[in-house]
């Protein structure tokens, strides 16, 4: 591997964190940057750091590593470390790299490691393919709806399902806001707050605080804010 990875370590257990944290220190092209005994304290610490590999324990209180990983940032892998060999069929439902089984054995870690730079090519690849488009595929209604880039106005997250603002109707689909944000072009779109995406060419005017298109206005979140306004004073 030639590149380095931003690592974030997810798993209720002290000593199961310690292990995975002594592999990462031990793997050059591996970087920690988070540890965290909980789901919540993830999703605090995900939404402001670039996080490249989640290793992510299953059988956590409140939010599992099943449900955490259909939450965070799909550009991110996904290596699950559990004890619980009943989850593999789930965990690889969810396009993970690896099931790692604890007691983990280093060279096992190493396997799954090696999996990522393919995996990224691949992705990167896909993602190459999608922005030379100029529309993409929702699922809605019991059917793959065609969307146009330049008919969007804004998309909205309500929990697992989104409102996609069209300039002509509203078309529902079942997807996370993360998700679909990784399909569109960063040119053309942009992430103001937890629920909203914007159509940059959309937009009629804007202040710190909100940004309005079609007599919309839709807060800037403070988490997006910097982000928001240096992009926007770019143009």
């Amino acid at each position: 591997m030639n590149n380095q990875y931003n690592c974030v370590i997810v798993d209720d257990e002290p000593i199961a964190r310690e292990i995975i944290e002594s592999f990462v220190n031990k793997t050059p092209n591996l970087k920690l940057i988070g540890s965290f005994q909980n789901a919540v304290e993830t999703l605090n610490f995900s939404e402001k750091d670039d996080v490249d590999v989640y290793f992510l324990d299953i059988n956590m209180p409140e939010i599992n590593g099943l449900s955490l990983a259909k939450i965070i940032n799909k550009k991110a892998h996904v290596i699950f470390t559990t004890a619980y060999r009943d989850y593999a069929i789930d965990g690889f439902d969810l396009n993970v790299i690896d099931y790692l089984l604890k007691p983990i054995a280093f060279d096992r870690f190493l396997q799954a490691i090696e999996k990522i730079p393919q995996l990224q090519k691949n992705n990167n690849s896909q993602i190459n393919s999608d922005i030379n488009n100029d529309f993409l595929f929702v699922r809605s209604e019991r059917k793959m709806m065609k969307i146009s880039f330049n008919d969007i106005l804004y998309i909205e997250s309500l929990s697992d399902y989104l409102k996609i603002h069209l300039t002509d109707k509203v078309v529902v689909t079942r997807e996370t806001i993360t998700n679909i944000t990784n399909k569109l072009p960063e040119n053309l779109f942009l992430r103001i707050h937890r629920s909203y995406v914007i159509s940059i060419q959309k937009i009629h005017s804007y202040t710190n605080e909100f940004i309005e298109l079609s007599n919309k206005a839709l807060p800037i979140s403070r988490s997006y804010k910097e982000s928001v306004l240096q992009k926007l004073a770019e143009m």
